[in-house]
């Protein structure tokens, strides 16, 4: 017993002095990376957006695991910024906004939240962009609050149930209690281990861009609070596509569908060519040879589909 709890004792110190290193490093990544946007409070939710141009309103939401400033290491803001006023969010619990704990972050929860932010900043109707996870959240937005939307743009998203390895690696990071613990202590420094190999699987069959490296703030993700949002939002994902059934035809506006041919995070006929064909009212934009980062390996086509170029 004296030789267990000794062990025990040991792994508790080794673990509290981990939390405090992942904290130490996740203060001097907010110190290199300060908030460069504006913020609005929004239901107890201190919200951060990246906004610049004028013109007619664009609405970003980035992917999991991402900020807003994705969209613009990608070059797609900067792109849009020339003909629209663009304004890219940080959804909850990521980059600068905040998650407050006691509600239940659903896919649903996330949409009323922004649909509740562009009111206040007097946007609408907009075009609704989303990446990756992020086009569930515009197309709940959608389907919630067809009035904001003008039309929608969704790039490498996942609209249908089906098993994924990510959601069973991260469920234990999304458990109460535990999921702090991992948070606080092994998930920061095993993400540092392992970005490059995920950076190549996002990116893949195309390779991962120059200014995928050298733009973005890859020090915030790691944070213990974001890393446990991104999980969170990972064992979100089924249910909301759950709660799709039956509801997808329902929208009406002009919907553009973008996604890699060669995507190996979300396969693009089981998901962008399937919803291609229950939206009467959307175009379907594949790109040959590129994964699922579209917007950093394309950024050019897929500017033009969101400002309704192409």
């Amino acid at each position: 017993m004296p030789a267990k709890r000794s062990t025990l004792i040991r792994a508790s110190l080794a673990l509290a002095a981990l939390a405090v290193f992942n904290h130490a490093m996740a203060a001097r990544s907010e110190r290199k990376h300060p908030p460069r946007g504006r913020f609005i409070d929004v239901d107890g939710v201190r919200m951060h957006y990246l906004q610049s141009g004028e013109g007619p309103p664009v609405i970003l939401l980035h992917g999991n695991g991402a900020t807003a400033e994705d969209w613009e290491a990608s070059g797609v803001f900067a792109r849009l910024t020339i003909d629209h006023q663009v304004i890219a969010f940080d959804r909850p619990g990521f980059g600068y906004t905040t998650r407050p704990r006691g509600r239940v972050w659903t896919i649903a929860r996330q949409a009323e939240l922004i649909a509740e932010a562009m009111r206040r900043l007097g946007v609408g109707p907009a075009i609704v962009a989303g990446h990756s996870l992020g086009s569930i959240v515009a197309l709940e937005l959608a389907l919630r609050h067809p009035e904001q939307v003008s039309r929608l743009v969704l790039l490498s998203g996942f609209f249908y149930p089906e098993a994924r390895a990510d959601v069973a690696l991260m469920s234990g990071t999304a458990l109460p209690v535990l999921g702090d613990v991992v948070a606080h202590t092994i998930a920061p420094p095993l993400g540092w281990l392992f970005r490059r190999k995920v950076f190549r699987a996002v990116f893949s069959p195309a390779p991962v861009t120059s200014r995928f490296g050298a733009k973005l703030p890859f020090g915030l993700s790691l944070r213990p609070a974001q890393i446990r949002a991104s999980a969170v939002d990972a064992a979100m994902i089924i249910p909301a596509t759950l709660l799709l059934r039956g509801r997808i035809q329902h929208v009406t506006m002009p919907v553009a569908i973008m996604a890699g041919s060669g995507d190996r995070v979300v396969d693009f006929e089981r998901h962008s060519g399937r919803l291609h064909t229950e939206i009467p009212a959307s175009t379907l934009h594949p790109l040959e040879g590129v994964g699922h980062m579209i917007h950093h390996t394309s950024p050019g086509e897929v500017a033009r589909v969101i400002a309704g170029a192409a």
